[in-house]
């Protein structure tokens, strides 16, 4: 697969992306070729289910550092499916390293190390996923429905939700209120 250039990247929704599950989206792209891309919403908290009551769920003890742990919507491809978004302490065989800033892992073993202790210091957990197919992300780009820029692990790890969309765009020096919800071409 030959690189495309946004992997490690924040995609920030525009205000038209016409899609009601990505309003005030902030996504990191995991990985980005020309077959296409896959990335996790940071922003979308999950409120059908806490971090302790999925430990439980997959027999794994929880104790008092794991209730702290947020559990995002990662998007709406494969819901049932896990993935743990961390910093780089922790290196598990099958961790995938997202741009030397982040690190993916998708196997229950990283679960485990956390309640006991031994899991990443910085963590999300996100069900599902987003995917585009081959030039997807780009035509959407090019239909102004998401901006890029550099990610931050600040804005993954340590913004509130509901501020990670206005700190990711922060990052490009835009502000809000400026932005429109049609587009244009030159």
């Amino acid at each position: 697969m030959e690189e495309a250039g946004l992997e490690g990247r924040f995609l920030i929704a525009m205000p038209g992306i016409g899609d009601d599950r990505f309003q005030r989206s902030v996504i990191l792209v995991c990985a980005h070729s020309d077959q296409g891309a896959m990335g996790l919403v940071v922003n979308q908290r999950a409120d059908s289910i806490n971090f302790d009551e999925l430990l439980e769920q997959l027999d794994i003890e929880p104790n008092e550092k794991t209730s702290a742990t947020p559990i995002r919507i990662g998007g709406p491809v494969e819901s049932g499916r896990g993935f743990v978004l961390h910093s780089k302490d922790y290196r598990g065989e099958t961790a995938l390293n997202i741009a030397d800033k982040f690190m993916l892992t998708g196997t229950v073993d990283i679960l485990r190390d956390i309640a006991s202790g031994k899991g990443p210091e910085k963590r999300i957990i996100a069900l599902g996923y987003t995917g585009w197919g081959a030039g997807q992300l780009e035509q959407e780009i090019q239909q102004n429905g998401w901006l890029a820029c550099d990610a931050v692990p600040e804005i993954v790890y340590d913004e509130a939700d509901d501020d990670k969309w206005v700190a990711a765009l922060s990052e490009l020096g835009v502000s809000p209120e400026l932005l429109s919800a049609g587009g244009g071409s030159a």
